[in-house]
């Protein structure tokens, strides 16, 4: 039984001409060989995958080819190319920097370079992942890459050229390889599934190479993993079950929901995805790059930037059509957002959720993109038929009860339901008779006179008079609802320290005093005065409430330490409190 060899080595680039997605790089080096124009140290530079040592074997191979092609290419019939196929060529010497990194290692290499070929006209020495040497190795190795002997020729290959010192980059020619196109891969790995007669469909090779990430190596070896897993029939539905991928027809029928503004829908979809294993940020970024391709499909000259198939660029674009680039534009937003957010937020299925009931509200037409209401959430149903009674209700009585609910109450009252009665609780005179009648009517509207106006101010104003909340309160409430503040707010480091060395001090029957050491304080508490009293009133039930923040008159208070000072001063003091701080390896957040 013939031993199995992995597409990825069996189906190893060979030949220039069977390099995948490098023509212009490959070009090159055909006519530097062809030109005799070799020079004596090359950086191929790219991600994994993309043939960078493929491509140096291949080189090493041609340059010391006896009888190359007319094209560039290695006879692959001579000794030289004999030899190197069969693994037992002397003239090429691979080095793996990951492992063989130290000085030593270099050392042992420079001695190798002074042995001239035996066969062919240079000795090749590849150095992958070069930028795994040390410090030491690569200052070692300097003056042996700046002044090689005339036979020798060096090929380095790295993913992370950024970590090469300068001297090095100085001293090669720089070859920098592209990540490989989708449509590339399609194509490489047809040719691999028809030499292996196995069935594909073009939309499951879409998704394996779509998932290699623009490596060759990766998508040889999901294409065996999923060819293994289907027994040679690669179909969409078992490749996107088996790498574990959403499926596009899940996005495609959320933006049928947004464009709908069907919110239960979208919440259904995304727990049938949930239900499914998939994790919500994977979703999250998945839906953003969909509606960033429903973006590109929207005008016909993005549209091939899209690297997918053509049946599936038609039906992306096709979709596009029905979305205006405002709501896409906004989506985008709103899901960069929703991932931004993700690593913090306590509920991440909330988070989710909002985001989708966000994305159904935007995209109706009757939406406004700028002015009153921006932002504003629609309701998600339409009023039940329990609702309309209360909407019919008279506008007299509805005022009533809104002045009912504004008044504060000390103990709980029951339900109030409105009587032919109720305008006895709001009066209603000649006046404010228009304003009650029309209640939608805006104030800066020119047909709104100044006697509706004066008419409409007073009533305004005894609203807001009865709202205004005025409960007793004690100093020691005052003093524990500042303690309160400081308790919830504990991740305000500096605020927090100066509100623990000062207490509020009743001035007035409302206002309270409170007394800092210098400027930095009570800038400090200036900049944040206005959440202090918003706490403080809700908390005292009295919106009259009012805090002022003044510079201590005589000496200074004494310093008021931090916790961190705190635990240093009991380490530094209880030798018995260290030792347990140490034994536990405790540490103060």
């Amino acid at each position: 039984m013939e031993h199995y060899i992995v597409s990825a080595r069996k189906y190893r680039p060979s030949t220039f001409a069977s390099v995948v997605g490098q023509p212009a790089l490959t070009a090159t080096l055909k006519n530097a060989i062809a030109s005799d124009r070799l020079a004596h140290a090359y950086l191929f530079c790219g991600s994994r995958g993309v043939g960078k040592t493929s491509c140096a074997r291949i080189f090493a191979k041609t340059i010391n080819c006896e009888n190359p092609t007319s094209d560039g290419e290695a006879c692959n019939e001579c000794r030289s190319c004999i030899a190197f196929n069969e693994g037992r060529s002397l003239n090429i010497v691979e080095l793996d920097a990951a492992s063989h990194n130290s000085i030593e290692d270099i050392r042992s290499m420079i001695e190798q370079v002074q042995l001239p070929p035996t066969q062919g006209r240079y000795r090749v020495f590849i150095i992958d992942e070069v930028h795994m040497l040390s410090t030491a190795a690569f200052n070692a190795f300097l003056k042996t890459l700046e002044e090689p002997p005339s036979y020798v020729i060096f090929i380095l290959a790295t993913t992370e050229k950024h970590k090469i010192i300068p001297t090095i980059l100085s001293r090669c020619q720089i070859y920098d390889f592209n990540r490989i196109s989708i449509r590339d891969m399609v194509g490489h790995l047809s040719y691999v599934a028809a030499q292996e007669d196995i069935n594909t469909e073009p939309a499951a090779l879409a998704v394996i190479a779509s998932k290699a990430d623009g490596a060759m190596r990766d998508a040889l070896s999901i294409f065996d993993q999923v060819a293994a897993s289907s027994r040679g029939n690669i179909t969409y539905e078992s490749t996107i079950e088996n790498l574990n991928v959403l499926d596009h027809a899940y996005y495609k029928r959320l933006i049928e929901a947004f464009l709908g503004d069907n919110v239960p829908e979208a919440l259904t979809i995304y727990k049938e995805i949930r239900d499914k294993g998939f994790d919500s940020q994977f979703f999250v970024n998945g839906l953003a790059l969909y509606i960033r391709d429903l973006m590109l499909a929207c005008d016909s000259r993005t549209l091939q930037l899209l690297e997918i198939p053509d049946d599936m660029r038609v039906e992306m674009a096709q979709l596009a059509s029905r979305c205006k680039p405002d709501f896409l534009y906004r989506a985008m937003d709103i899901c960069n957002d929703t991932d931004l957010n993700y690593r913090q937020a306590s509920n991440k299925q909330f988070l989710v959720e909002l985001m989708l009931i966000k994305l159904c509200q935007r995209v109706s037409p009757s939406h406004k993109i700028s002015g009153n209401g921006e932002g504003q959430l629609k309701p998600i149903a339409a009023p039940t038929a329990q609702t309309k009674p209360a909407q019919a209700a008279s506008p007299a009585a509805a005022t009533a009860a809104n002045v009912r609910e504004a008044a504060p109450a000390p103990s709980p009252a029951p339900a109030y339901t409105p009587t032919p009665a109720a305008p006895q609780v709001q009066p209603r005179s000649e006046t404010s008779a228009p304003a009650i009648a029309k209640p939608k009517l805006k104030l800066n509207t020119p047909e709104l006179t100044l006697r509706h106006r004066q008419a409409e101010q007073p009533k305004q104003v005894a609203v807001q008079e009865s709202a205004m909340r005025e409960t007793p309160y004690s100093d020691e409430a005052v003093t524990t609802f500042w303690q309160s503040y400081i308790q919830s707010h504990s991740a305000a480091r500096l605020l927090v320290n100066v509100m623990r060395t000062c207490r509020p001090e009743r001035t007035a029957a409302d206002h309270y005093r409170v007394a800092v050491e210098n400027d930095v304080q009570i800038n400090l508490l200036n900049e944040n005065l206005q959440n202090i009293n918003k706490f403080m009133r809700d908390s005292l039930l009295n919106d009259r409430f009012s805090l002022e923040p003044v510079i201590k008159d005589g000496p200074s208070s004494p310093k008021t330490w931090t916790e961190r000072e705190v635990f240093e001063h009991m380490k530094r003091t209880n030798s018995e409190f260290e030792s347990l701080v140490d034994q536990l390896k405790l540490t103060l957040l």
